[in-house]
Order: structure tokens, then C-alpha cells, then sequence
């Protein structure tokens, strides 16, 4: 067997969604795990598409996924260049347009924008929806090679279109979907060469593909369609087929397309909402595929190991917005402490003020929180004690309630006012004392002493550690504003 080459083929059109992430990974990880070459090739050939700094986006999104690929641009090795705009200033694509018109296998159309559109109809879908067609009538082929040669002559604005035969069957393989025959008919004389020169994505993909010697093409099931002509296209040229490995589609939890509206469908969007990438990469992977194993928490070496594209489901896969927030919280949870307080701090300073130990607060929540926007409803309490409920103090387990919290808030005070020693360990220490002596239980006197520093029901620490940040100073202060609002009840 040939040696494993996959490839990425993004088009620099925004910024990377999901499904195009995914189909990334997975090519990744079968050429990966199969000891091949990675390629990444950029398709710009939809000129009117391309956005500024799109580039950019995918090469940042690969770095930060882990993505890194053998070939490519600034890899350039013997089958560059690895950008499609590139390869057209070279006349690539013309010249393997012209041996396909040669083979009566392609030919030059010249019919104007106004014939062209006479040639649309309106159908109806099978979910009832209408939607406009343009099947071209091959009208052009017909044209002897002396009126072609004439109108090439003249100027004459021209596409180059494939010659799909329309009767009869195209039956091709997917390593995902099996066999699957589609009537010729349906085929339609596809362009090749735009009238600006330029190839369109089917052929350029093509073409680049056989050339960059591409033994496995990832990509959506959307293209499943597309696929008889792809077939035809080598055939004509007498190339060898690549397999085929067609993805599910991404649905969002209604089941419907997975689009820009639901606010995380790309790559940045999921960053920007306090994602890590390495949560990103696990979870895409398992959208459509799964190990036999079915472990669901896997690094990029683990998922190279255990996949198998063999594996990957026919069925759409639900984009599930609170599976992905468990498992980035899973992430976040083994990520060494500087790593996490680096991406931790900014959250932390948009709410704290006060020159407080981030550092410990920080260490606090990193076991708590599932994104890190987060942070802000765990630790807002620190700049500013909120206007809370003295119900809280009661707690059926704890055997507290308004009176005996009072009552406990009210002896514990001159213990703190003595003490000077706020560190957590020494703070425990101190009370457990207290305790010890009133014979009392724990939660007896921690509960109502927690709820009076945070004037929260739940917090990201207990009161000592909540204690030990907000110091003495505040921290009796607080005590103190419990008390009133005990007395006054």
C-alpha cells in the first residue's frame, strides 16, 4: 500500500467552523495514526469570498489545536505551491482543462449570463421546500472545433465545462456510506474553468488531490453528491480514486444544520466563551465518531492511538452545548495551576478591584468552574459583600438558623478580634479550638460564619479560605454586618 497522505483544504472565507475543524482532526488522525503525510493547502479560488486575514485564522486555529502539518505553505516541499491562487499564475489548471477538451471529455461554453438563465427552473424538495436549478443544456458542445477556435479568437468571454454523460448510472465508493449510485442525468455539465481564469473548487480539488498524491479525502457529507463527478473527472484523466470518507453532518440540539446563529459554531467563537483548545479538539473529535472502547476524555496522543475512520457514524451529530462544558470543566481541572491561572487572570480582574491574592482566589475556582466566564458569579462576593437573604443562615443539616447563627456570630467575634493570624491553616486551627470548647459541631458554627463573609449559599472555598483572602480587617467587618442583620430581622 501507497503511504497515507491526507489533507486539509480550508478556503480563507472567516473564521473555521466546527464541521471544517473536524474535518481537519480527522484527517489528521487517520494519516496520523497510520504514519503518513498531513498537507495543508489553502483554496482561494473564490477570489469574491476570500477575507482579509482568514489566513491567519486557520493557521492559528492548527497551531492551537495541535494540528501541525508536513507540507504546506512555509513547508513547501515538491508538491507546492500549496495555494490554489499560486498554482493558477502557473496555468495548472488551464492545461489540465485544455487535455480533458482534448478527450472530448470537457469543452469550451460560451453562452451569455441571459441564456444562462433561461435555463432555471424552480422544483420542489422533499421537505416541501421550492428551491432554484440551473441544469445546463449542453448547448455548446455541439459547436464545431472551427467556431470554438473562432470565438477564442474574438475574445469571446468562456467557462470550461465537464462533459457528464446524461443517461445511464455513476456508481461510487465511500468508506462511510458504502456503494451509492446516482443517475447521470442528475450530474449536470459542471464548470471547470471560470470565465475569470480561475478553476472552480470542484476541479482545482481534483487536480490537486492526484497531484499532491492524496490517498484519503475527509469531508462533509454535503459534498456526497458532488462525489460522481469528482469519480468522472479521474476516470477521464485515468487517475487512481482516492477513499472516501464522508462526515455526518453537525446538527445543534433541535437537529437542525449546526449555523452561525447559534453563536458557537466556529473555533474562536468557543475560545472567546472560555473554552480551552484541547477540550474543543476531544469533543469535535467525538462528533460522529467514538472509540470501541467508549472512553469520552482523550488527549490529541490518545485520540491518534484509538482512532479508527472506520468507526465514524452515518447519522448526524448533535453539537451538545453542555457535554462540551463538562468535559472543557474536566480539562480545566488537570491543567497545571500556572497554565490555568494565565487564562484565569483577566476574568478575575474584570471583577476584582480590590488588591486581594488572585492567585489564591484563582486556586479556588479552578476546580469549580466549567468555562472561565464563570469565575465572575464564584468570586464576586470577594470585591463586594451582595444584599443577601438571612434565610440563608438556616440549614437543616447543620442544625443552624437565624437565632443560632446570631448567637454563634456574636461569641466567635472577640476570638477573631484576638486573633491576628488570618492564614487558612492557622484560622482553622483557632476555631476547631473554639469549637472544641462549646462543643460544638463543625457546621455549627462554620456555616453561618461562611454565609457572613460571602453572603452566598454556595462559594468556591470554605470560610477560613474565604477568611484568609478577604483578611482580618474585612473579614470581621462582615461578621459584624451579619450580626445587624440577624438582630434586626
Amino acid at each position: 500500500m501507497s503511504k497515507v497522505r491526507t489533507r486539509f483544504a480550508p478556503s480563507p472565507t472567516g473564521r473555521m467552523h466546527v464541521g471544517n475543524l473536524r474535518t481537519a482532526l480527522y484527517a489528521y488522525l487517520i494519516t496520523r495514526h497510520a504514519g503518513g503525510d498531513f498537507i495543508l493547502r489553502i483554496e482561494d479560488t473564490d477570489q469574491k469570498r476570500e477575507m482579509e486575514g482568514a489566513v491567519d485564522i486557520i493557521n492559528r486555529t492548527l497551531e492551537l489545536t495541535g494540528l501541525d502539518y508536513d507540507e504546506g505553505p512555509g513547508k513547501e516541499k515538491d508538491c507546492g505551491p500549496y495555494v490554489q491562487s499560486d498554482r493558477v499564475k502557473n496555468g495548472l489548471y488551464m492545461e489540465y482543462a485544455k487535455k480533458l477538451v482534448e478527450k472530448g471529455e470537457a469543452y469550451y461554453c460560451f453562452c451569455d449570463e441571459e441564456r444562462l438563465n433561461s435555463l432555471k427552473k424552480t422544483i420542489k424538495s422533499e421537505d416541501g421546500t421550492e428551491k432554484e436549478i440551473s441544469v445546463y443544456d449542453k448547448h455548446c458542445l455541439s459547436l464545431s472545433k472551427e467556431e470554438v477556435e473562432a470565438n477564442l479568437k474574438a475574445g469571446k468571454s468562456f467557462v470550461i465545462r465537464q462533459n457528464n454523460p446524461s443517461e445511464g448510472t455513476t456508481t461510487f465508493h465511500d468508506d462511510i456510506y458504502g456503494d451509492i449510485s446516482v443517475n447521470n442525468e442528475e450530474l449536470d455539465d459542471m464548470i471547470l474553468i471560470k470565465s475569470d481564469g480561475y478553476p472552480t473548487y470542484n476541479f482545482a480539488n481534483v487536480v490537486d488531490d492526484h497531484l499532491m498524491g492524496i490517498t484519503h479525502v475527509v469531508r462533509g457529507n454535503e459534498y456526497l453528491s458532488s462525489s460522481p463527478k469528482y469519480n468522472r473527472l479521474y476516470e477521464a484523466f485515468g487517475w487512481e480514486i482516492p477513499e472516501y470518507i464522508h462526515c455526518p453532518l453537525i446538527t445543534d440540539e433541535n437537529h437542525k444544520k449546526l449555523s452561525k446563529r447559534s453563536g458557537h459554531s466556529s473555533f474562536e467563537d468557543l475560545l472567546e466563551q472560555g473554552f480551552v483548545a484541547e477540550a474543543v479538539v476531544n469533543f469535535v473529535a467525538l462528533l460522529g465518531w467514538s472509540p470501541e472502547d467508549n472512553q469520552e476524555i482523550m488527549d490529541l496522543g490518545e485520540l491518534i492511538k484509538k482512532f479508527d475512520y472506520h468507526h465514524i457514524n452515518k447519522s448526524p451529530a448533535v453539537f451538545d452545548y453542555g457535554k462540551l462544558k463538562w468535559m472543557n470543566g474536566e480539562y480545566i481541572k488537570k491543567m497545571p495551576f500556572d497554565d490555568f491561572y494565565k487564562m484565569a487572570e483577566p476574568y478575575i480582574k474584570e471583577v476584582i478591584k480590590k488588591p486581594l491574592d488572585l492567585k489564591k482566589i484563582a486556586g479556588l475556582v479552578q476546580s469549580r468552574i466549567e468555562i472561565f466566564p464563570d469565575i465572575a458569579g464564584h468570586i464576586d462576593f470577594f470585591e463586594a459583600l451582595p444584599d443577601y437573604d438571612i434565610a440563608m443562615y438556616r440549614h437543616k443539616k447543620m442544625k443552624t438558623d437565624e437565632d443560632t447563627s446570631l448567637t454563634v456570630l456574636k461569641e466567635v467575634l472577640p476570638v477573631l478580634k484576638e486573633h491576628d493570624d488570618y492564614s487558612n491553616d492557622a484560622l482553622y486551627e483557632r476555631l476547631k479550638a473554639f469549637i472544641e470548647e462549646k462543643g460544638y459541631k463543625n457546621g455549627y458554627v462554620l456555616w453561618p460564619l461562611r454565609t457572613a463573609v460571602s453572603g452566598k449559599e454556595m462559594t468556591p472555598g470554605g470560610a477560613t479560605e474565604i477568611m484568609e483572602i478577604l483578611g482580618k480587617e474585612e473579614s470581621i467587618r462582615r461578621i459584624e454586618d451579619g450580626i445587624r442583620r440577624l438582630e434586626t430581622k
